[in-house]
This record gives structure tokens, sequence and C-alpha cells, in this order.
């Protein structure tokens, strides 16, 4: 998506997105060799072109998506109180909504692949049958050998009914490897009364590996059996809190790939979230992520 942050008459553009984000993160911390691509749909217009060359200018390519004629992407606002922010989107017609339109593409988009990343808002965004196309790739993907990895992410103002999302989030659940979900997303929809409770529900979809963010909180994070809680980096006067969690599941997957066990790559994720949320905007810049890793 674009976005545009900023206040008053100073506004700036750039592009972001929840699993963009995450992504933008794992290609600052792995290797220069590994290959990155954000598999979604683009548009044909000046935005998406500025959009598709910025990508390719960090080494994050698009795989197999289709470039639709028409389309545009997305955009969204963000508005600051303090650290905390709020955000206005403008995304009904966004190219992104298309993602799965075309399952040839999106297969091969996906054949191959050591890890997929998606979210409760890529669910969010697709149309009943193009949710189910996307689910039927992710399961073939897995089959292939790679690890999925979703983080619910629960906005209720995409999704219909809470029911609808409760649903949708649970069928996705039901084919991934690691979650990583926020514990007050997941309290407000599966009303969970406290992060070791959301561990234990999500345990009980079959899922082996989990992280329950929660902000300046510790995370919670369970493997093989045992649960611990991970405990956040304090940051005395954060700046933007805009995709630090993101940033978080970023890092994490990226330490999970480096070889390093999840309690370890928890502790990494907290730095570099903590480092996020030192900067303007949702994409901090690869030096920062680098040196926060490495802590």
């Amino acid at each position: 998506m674009l976005e545009l942050s900023g206040r008053g008459q100073d506004w700036r553009m750039g592009f972001a997105g929840d699993t963009f984000n995450t992504l933008w993160a794992m290609r600052a911390l792995l290797p220069e060799n590994a290959v990155t691509d954000y598999v979604s749909a683009f548009g044909d217009d000046p935005f998406s072109q500025e959009q598709r060359a910025f990508m390719n200018g960090k080494g994050i390519g698009i795989a197999n998506s289709p470039v639709i004629a028409g389309a545009r992407p997305g955009l969204y606002a963000i508005t600051l109180d303090g650290a905390e922010r709020s955000f206005t989107y403008w995304r009904n017609d966004a190219a992104a909504r298309l993602l799965a339109s075309d399952p040839e593409s999106l297969k091969m988009s996906l054949s191959g692949r050591s890890l997929v990343y998606f979210s409760g808002i890529t669910l969010a965004i697709l149309e009943p049958a193009d949710r189910q196309s996307l689910l039927g790739t992710l399961v073939e993907a897995r089959k292939g050998g790679a690890l999925i990895t979703f983080d619910p992410n629960y906005r209720p103002r995409l999704w219909a009914s809470a029911e609808d999302a409760r649903a949708a989030i649970k069928q996705a659940l039901s084919l991934t490897d690691i979650a990583l979900p926020t514990y007050p997303d997941e309290q407000m929809l599966f009303g969970d009364a406290s992060p070791d409770e959301a561990v234990k529900r999500l345990m009980g979809h079959g899922v082996e590996e989990i992280v329950v963010k929660d902000g300046s909180e510790p995370a919670h994070t369970a493997w093989k059996g045992e649960t611990r809680p991970i405990p956040a980096v304090t940051v005395a006067t954060p700046i933007d809190t805009t995709g630090a969690g993101d940033s978080f599941n970023g890092a994490y997957l990226a330490a999970r790939l480096l070889g390093l066990p999840p309690f370890e790559a928890a502790e990494k994720a907290h730095r570099v979230a903590a480092a996020v949320v030192q900067v303007k905007g949702a994409l901090a810049p690869f030096d920062i992520l680098r040196d926060a890793f490495a802590g």
C-alpha cells in the first residue's frame, strides 16, 4: 500500500502494509542471496510502477504476481497521538484484493518456498472464493516443504462479521506451522483471558510454534510443549509504534530461518521492535534493523 505519514502540511509518501513490513525486516536480516518475494497483485499506474521499483531496489521481487491493467495500490494515512498511531484507509479497489484471482500464477509464486507468511488482513481483503483459493494453495505449498506462518492480525472493519473472521482464521490456523498473533486481537475476537490462554487455544488447532505478542509486555513463546514469557525491551520515549509488531514478526522469522531456537529468536525480535518504535513510519532503515538484531 501507499503510506502517508506526517501531520499538518508535512506529509511524506512511502510504501508499507502489515505483510510487507514483515518481509522488509526479513530482507534486511537474511543473507543477500536469500530469495525474498512479495506475492500480491499490482496495478500499472505510476504509483504501482514506483512501488515495484522501490521493492526491486531493496532486493524484493514479486514472483509471478499479476500486474493488472487499470488497477492501483491501496492507500492509508497514519496520524499520531504521541507515539500511538491510528490509521485511515482507502483500499476497497486496491489491486492486492486480486492477489488470488489467478490461481496458476499464485501456485507458481508459492511453489518451492522454504517459508510463506500471510496475515488475517490478507484473508480479510479477499472475496470468499479467492480466500479459499489462497488457503488451498497454501496447503499445497506446505506439502511441498514450506513452513506456513500466520499472524491473525484481526481488524474488525475489514470483516463482514466477527463470525466470518473466526471461521477464516480457524481454517488458516489448521494449516499453520508458526503462529504470531497479538494478544489484544485474540482477546477481542476469541475472548482469551490471558496470553497463556491464547497459547493453549492455538495449540488446540495443532500449531506447534507460537509467539503471542503483547506490546511492551512479554511475548509468550511456545515450542515443543514449553511456554516461556520473553520480556520486551523497554523504550523510554517511543516515537512511532507503527510496524513494531510486523517487524517483530520479520525478525523472529529471520532468526528461525538462520537456525536460532524460538526463545532466542523472540529475544532478537523484541530488540528489533524496540528499534522500530524509535523511528518514524513502518519501515526502519536496514542498518538500524541489523544493528538491533545483532544486539
